[in-house]
């Protein structure tokens, strides 16, 4: 039964995503006697965590919890932050048994919520379903370890590899489907990244068209600051947050950009392109914990040889386009040998209409590459 109150936890907490960035996302689930009494999950960064929800859902039934079991699928935080700790409110409501999904890597509490608890006599069990919860979280515990955003690599190619038509064309490869996966995961990660090249091709916006979600922040890799005053990106900078990296020095330039509501980052020196290492050091700084790469194949392969990939995401369409010129999602020089290249771990398979869905893991990483 323990695994059927969790993932009743995990559905919970799956509803706040996208809400709760760069804090994770938590369900929670009181039972008692086989009967659950109040449920609750983290609904946005700065508003009550699962646990108090799940107490208040009691409360607000006049249910009274003593004696309970709590199902959570992150570790109860045991410090003061934005709400009390919940450790605290389980201990006062009397809940007896505690069932824990994932442990926080957070070095404010990692372990140590489950050590107050069973010190106050509460029995505490971890480990259930404890990949699933995990996963739920993959942005989160990479971003509390690294302070660095998690990067995920995403490309749609057709069925022989083709990212384009020879002519450049590129619209569309894949179905409204796994389009509209697209754009749910531009409302889960907290940033979407291009290289100039795709804002000077496509004149892309890069919001999310999914009514009440949240639109990324915008990051544009542009070394000599060329992206057009009358492109989408700075007509809509005053709508959606917009960052451009660039180590262009031009004032004037850079004076009527953030008129426009755009923020320059100026990397210093004269390096061949930008430092991504770096630009992911200072966009982590400002509290954004993920990106989603939609590059180009220059963008691609630099990201790759950084090391900044965490997870690539290839969507496959129904379609050949064939050509020797056609472009292929990762370009750059690319390895020399086969043993050279990056090693992926395949985490899942999904089906869009008549499209599919491969995430990987990146499992091996190398550090300091630019991008153009």
């Amino acid at each position: 039964m323990d695994e059927l109150y969790m993932r009743m936890a995990l559905e919970l907490a799956e509803r706040a995503c996208g809400y709760t960035n760069p804090n994770p996302m938590v369900g929670a689930v009181i039972v008692k006697d086989g009967q659950v009494l109040g449920k609750g999950y983290h609904t946005r960064c700065g508003c009550l965590h699962a646990e108090r929800e799940a107490l208040r859902d009691c409360q607000s039934r006049g249910i009274d919890v003593k004696g309970a079991t709590m199902y959570v699928t992150l570790e109860p935080c045991c410090h003061y932050g934005k709400t009390p700790p919940c450790t605290q409110a389980i201990i006062e409501n009397g809940i007896k048994k505690v069932v824990v999904g994932s442990l926080d890597p957070n070095p404010k509490v990692a372990g140590q919520g489950i050590r107050i608890l069973r010190d106050h006599g509460i029995e505490v069990v971890t480990g259930v379903l404890e990949d699933e919860c995990d996963d739920l979280n993959e942005v989160f515990m990479h971003y509390i370890r690294d302070k660095k955003p998690f990067v995920v690599m995403k490309y749609a190619m057709t069925a022989d590899g083709k990212i384009a038509t020879r002519t450049g064309k590129s619209q569309w490869i894949t179905g409204p489907e796994a389009r509209g996966q697209v754009h749910k995961d531009r409302h889960r990660y907290s940033a979407i990244m291009v290289g100039i090249g795709t804002v000077l091709a496509d004149n892309p916006t890069l919001n999310c068209r999914i009514e009440g979600c949240i639109s990324p922040t915008r990051i544009i890799c542009d070394t000599h600051l060329r992206i057009p005053m009358g492109s989408n990106i700075v007509g809509t900078a005053n709508s959606y947050p917009t960052i451009i990296a660039t180590r262009s020095t031009d004032r004037n330039k850079i004076a009527n950009l953030e008129k426009a509501g755009c923020q320059i980052l100026v990397q210093e020196g004269p390096g061949p392109g930008i430092d991504l290492v770096d630009l992911m050091d200072r966009i982590g700084a400002m509290g954004l914990d993920s990106v989603l790469l939609e590059g180009g194949g220059q963008l691609n392969w630099s990201a790759l040889e950084a090391g900044i990939v965490s997870k690539v995401q290839v969507y496959i369409g129904n379609k050949i386009f064939g050509g020797r010129d056609a472009k292929s999602p990762v370009g750059g020089h690319g390895v020399d040998l086969p043993d050279q290249a990056r090693s992926l771990r395949l985490k899942t398979i999904e089906a869009f209409g008549p499209d599919l869905l491969i995430n990987y893991i990146v499992e091996n990483e190398v550090v300091e590459c630019s991008q153009e």
